[in-house]
């Protein structure tokens, strides 16, 4: 299992170094195997990515937020604002968010999308943003097997009057996510890590 070395010293590394140790993080915490597991997308598989095992470690979110603002600039994108479906691209947003500060040249502000709109309030699905118009966005995700949670994300930030350039996950199983992302929405469709990766 993944331990993060005592009195770790924190030393700038290279992007594949980064993605490596992330990757073997998620192998070590987030992936498991063997028994048969329900998928958000209602599909069953033998293997089960909890990205939220790693998302949520602080050892692994700067690498996070770095991996994602590697990918943003390698794609071209320039986002004021990176956000995504409330619960799993939470601390991915909040990570790309901080990361930004230090690597982006400018800060890149993180969002999230409620499921649904709150019923009290302001009544906003959208929460982060606090100015109106047509914002450039990314939209991220922890874990994609058909894409349906960040399709969701894409429609309501688009519902806002938000431009989405793109979409990235974390992990991508490769069972529809890219199909439904790109050529449903027309909306182009990245990850970071595919399934087999793991």
């Amino acid at each position: 299992m993944y331990q993060q070395p005592p009195n770790a010293t924190i030393i700038p590394m290279s992007l594949d170094q980064d993605r490596e140790r992330l990757r073997r993080i998620l192998v070590d915490i987030s992936v498991r195997r063997g028994e048969e597991f329900v998928l958000a997308s209602g599909r069953r598989s033998s293997v089960y990515v909890d990205a939220r095992l790693t998302t949520c470690r602080a050892e692994a979110m700067p690498l996070i937020g770095g991996l994602f603002l590697a990918k943003i600039a390698e794609r071209g994108w320039r986002p004021a604002a990176v956000g995504g479906l409330t619960l799993g691209a939470d601390p991915i947003v909040v990570a790309i968010a901080r990361e930004s500060l230090d690597h982006a040249g400018a800060p890149i502000n993180a969002y999230l999308v409620r499921k649904e709109a709150k019923q009290h309030g302001t009544r906003r699905r959208i929460e982060g943003l606090s100015g109106s118009g047509a914002l450039d966005v990314v939209v991220v995700d922890d874990v994609c097997t058909t894409g349906d949670s960040t399709v969701t994300a894409i429609e309501a930030s688009r519902e806002a009057g938000l431009s989405v350039l793109g979409a990235i996950c974390l992990v991508d199983r490769e069972e529809g996510a890219r199909e439904n992302i790109e050529v449903a929405l027309g909306c182009p469709f990245d990850r970071i890590f595919t399934l087999a990766d793991l």
